[in-house]
């Protein structure tokens, strides 16, 4: 690796660096020197010259994004050094070798060291996810580092970065296999069979980030009339199936997800009829369903992928889960998420309670959910906290 030119920071604005923050801000920066294109890796330097950090430049606010701090240049190993730290925090926590789990997140951005990449494993391939030039640049370094690091365990790195770069980057990238090639793959969570559609489905092909919530929805699901709103690809509703749920109702806008979910149902729970899908916009469907459901998870798409729609996004989730609190039976379990980087967990909490208040209902937390260990967030980069979750019981 060798910088390109060298960002040298405004008397004063070294601070956030030296708390470990791996952002630098264009309002932060005095000058650069030398000539910069979007993904370049450059220098990061105080006022008076002293190289503090290297990163990738991108344009607009956040102008660097931080992977490595110090003086000393990273060296040939850097990427391979950083994806085995990953890989070893994964193996501690069970993951790489569990006997009814093989899919996990192997990298988690800024979580793991490495701003802009996601890396996702599906029973031997990872599907990357780059949402800065930088990493996109470094796309085969990387995929070299995961070979290296993975060994016999990877089948085939796909890049799915065509629709996650900035767009002011001006970049032609194609989706493909960087190494390998498989097919439309099949995964198991805590013993449920997946299909994952990493070619055509959202974000890598399945939120895996929920895994955890699903396996606590199951233990609330016994004999309950269930409601997985937003369904995607079914994944609250077998947890909920095989926890004993005696009904469960999917719901999401996409015909595609409700394919995948009656096809992953089918996997889990063949020949059973305690399930029905259905196509339908999600706050239409909540409108009139009274005392139908005693359990409910409202799991949406991001409502605010800006600060500027903050606002906006936050009446959506009151009037979401109004509905809800309205509409679930007397004793009722509702899980409920945001999963909008840009709202914050007092955000998310104080739209619920006005939920709950315009509602009427008595309720109470039982639960505080979030992102589980493999999404790790960096002590110094709060932002990397975005999945926030509530269980309520409803009087």
């Amino acid at each position: 690796m060798q910088p390109l030119a060298h960002v040298i920071l405004k008397k004063g604005k070294e601070e956030s660096m030296e708390r470990f923050h791996p952002w630098i801000f264009s309002g932060a920066i005095d000058r650069i020197e030398g000539a910069v294109e979007e993904g370049d890796l450059v220098s990061v330097r105080k006022s008076d010259g002293k190289t503090i950090a290297y990163g990738h430049c991108a344009i607009g606010s956040i102008a660097v994004r931080i992977f490595s701090f110090g003086e000393n240049l990273p060296g040939d190993d850097f990427w391979k050094n950083r994806i085995q730290q990953a890989y070893k925090l994964r193996e501690s926590m069970g993951l790489t070798d569990a006997p009814d789990t093989n899919v996990y997140r192997l990298i988690h951005g800024e979580g793991d060291g490495m701003p802009g990449l996601i890396a996702d494993y599906y029973n031997g391939t990872v599907v990357l996810q780059c949402h800065s030039v930088g990493m996109w640049l470094e796309r085969e370094a990387i995929t070299e580092a995961l070979k290296a690091v993975l060994s016999d365990k990877l089948v085939a790195v796909y890049d799915k970065s065509a629709k996650t770069l900035p767009y002011k980057a001006d970049i032609e990238a194609k989706d493909g296999y960087l190494y390998g090639e498989s097919s439309v793959g099949e995964v198991l969570e805590y013993g449920n069979r997946f299909k994952v559609d990493w070619l055509e489905g959202q974000k890598t092909g399945f939120f895996i980030d929920q895994r955890e919530n699903r396996k606590l929805l199951a233990t609330y699901a016994k004999d309950k009339s269930v409601l997985n709103m937003f369904c995607y690809t079914g994944g609250f509703s077998f947890s909920a199936m095989q926890g004993g749920a005696k009904l469960v109702h999917s719901v999401d806008s996409s015909a595609k997800a409700i394919e995948l979910t009656n096809e992953n149902v089918g996997l889990n729970f063949p020949g059973e009829n305690r399930h029905e899908a259905f196509v339908a916009d999600g706050f239409d469907y909540l409108q009139d369903i009274k005392d139908k459901y005693d359990l409910i998870i409202l799991d949406p798409p991001a409502f605010a992928k800006h600060r500027g729609a903050l606002a906006q996004a936050l009446q959506g989730y009151k009037r979401l889960n109004a509905n809800a609190f309205r509409q679930i039976k007397p004793g009722g379990i509702l899980f409920t998420f945001s999963c909008s980087q840009v709202v914050t967990r007092n955000n998310f909490r104080e739209a619920v309670f006005s939920a709950a208040a315009i509602s009427g209902r008595e309720v109470r937390i039982l639960h505080q959910l979030s992102q589980p260990a493999d999404h790790p967030i960096n002590i110094y980069h709060p932002e990397g906290e975005y999945l926030k979750g509530l269980v309520l019981y409803v009087e």
